[in-house]
């Protein structure tokens, strides 16, 4: 069982940042790997780290607290619980720099080239796009590799050279003194920034970033049986990372228009259908439309207004998996509003025989003569 971070480091699950840090550093310096005595220091000191990468981050924390290890496992690697988090902070000149360099790879290492940022992008869609599923072509403007330094932020034909401070690690290291004994700390190189280059000209066209905004096209497949909100993601097609590092990715969430002859509830279609009082009254078949064109329903005598029928597998494709949801029919029956002398007798003549009195049959009672 993977331990509560709380637990970890001793704190209550409404501890402040500075009660978190102050917990942290206590505990730090008692399995200092190379001062405790503890056999067990060492996953110790790697364990409350952890934790306190964690729970010093506020968008980790909260997505710990919400989801428990299975939110920072799915998230974040092993590598990005610890990128961001500021040890320096608590240790000042300790100089635990070597430790991380150790155990983590290093807090203080070469600067890693940022990945492009994520796009979202809102498209619009019919239904019967839903249901079919198509290609849909949308442009944007979106951070690009510069073509002109192929990225690198170095003008065409001049030098990069390598860090004369660093050497290229894009790291330097600052040995101190202290009473706990003497500490290397590692630390990102102020010369190149981490990068472990210099840029002796930066290209003009993108000042040295390495990246350009530039309009695109881009083709989506839309796929059939796509839900209302649902986010397509489109790997590498977002911004360009930072000196040629992997693109972002592109997240198209769909969103579809409301129909005039349907409604979607998941797979399911609901469309109203109207038939006539005698219809309902004695039943029969009717066409009713489909998105591929129509069907016949049965529509059964005695037929009230609002049922429902459900014909099978005439709804929306499954996104996953084959086959399609079913349509259900609601039926509206339709009361004429108009009615010739003929029709009107007649209908009189079923309420006679139903024993139904109407407003015809109260005025022939009471005056006599037909209304």
């Amino acid at each position: 069982m993977e331990k509560d971070y709380y637990d970890v480091l001793g704190v209550d699950k409404n501890a402040s940042q500075q009660e978190i840090k102050k917990a942290y550093r206590k505990l730090a310096l008692k399995y200092h790997p190379d001062k405790s005595d503890d056999p067990d220091a060492e996953e110790k000191f790697k364990e409350i780290s952890e934790a306190y990468a964690v729970l010093s981050d506020e968008e980790k924390r909260q997505r710990y607290d919400r989801y428990g290890h299975a939110g920072i496992d799915q998230e974040y690697s092993y590598e990005d619980i610890f990128r961001g988090a500021d040890f320096s902070d608590i240790f000042g000149d300790l100089g635990f720099g070597d430790l991380f360099q150790r155990f983590f790879g290093g807090f203080g290492g070469q600067k890693r080239r940022r990945r492009g940022r994520d796009i979202l992008y809102k498209l619009e869609i019919s239904l019967e796009d839903a249901y079919r599923g198509n290609e849909q072509e949308i442009t944007l403007n979106r951070r690009e590799q510069c073509p002109e330094c192929d990225g690198s932020g170095a003008a065409p034909g001049s030098d990069v050279t390598t860090c004369s401070k660093c050497n290229g690690s894009g790291q330097v290291q600052q040995s101190s003194r202290t009473a706990f004994g003497h500490f290397t700390q590692i630390t990102v190189c102020p010369r190149c920034n981490g990068q472990g280059t210099i840029i002796e000209e930066p290209c003009k066209r993108c000042d040295g970033d390495g990246t350009v905004r530039q309009q695109r096209s881009i083709t989506v497949k839309i796929p059939p049986g796509v839900q209302d909100g649902m986010r397509l993601r489109l790997a590498g097609e977002g911004e360009a990372g930072e000196k040629n590092a992997p693109s972002g990715d592109m997240y198209v969430e769909v969103h579809i228009r409301p129909h005039d002859t349907f409604q979607r509830r998941g797979d399911t279609l609901l469309t109203t259908k109207h038939v006539s009082f005698p219809m309902a009254a004695l039943g029969g078949q009717v066409e009713v439309p489909t998105m591929n064109g129509s069907t016949t329903l049965d529509v059964p005598a005695g037929t009230q207004n609002h049922d429902t029928f459900t014909v099978k597998k005439k709804g929306m494709p499954h996104l996953r998996g084959s086959g399609h949801g079913d349509l259900v029919v609601r039926i509206a029956v339709d009361v004429p509003t108009s009615l010739t002398a003929r029709q009107k007798e007649l209908i009189q003549e079923l309420a006679d025989e139903m024993d139904v009195e109407t407003a015809q049959s109260w005025s022939e009672r009471i005056f006599g003569r037909k209304s």
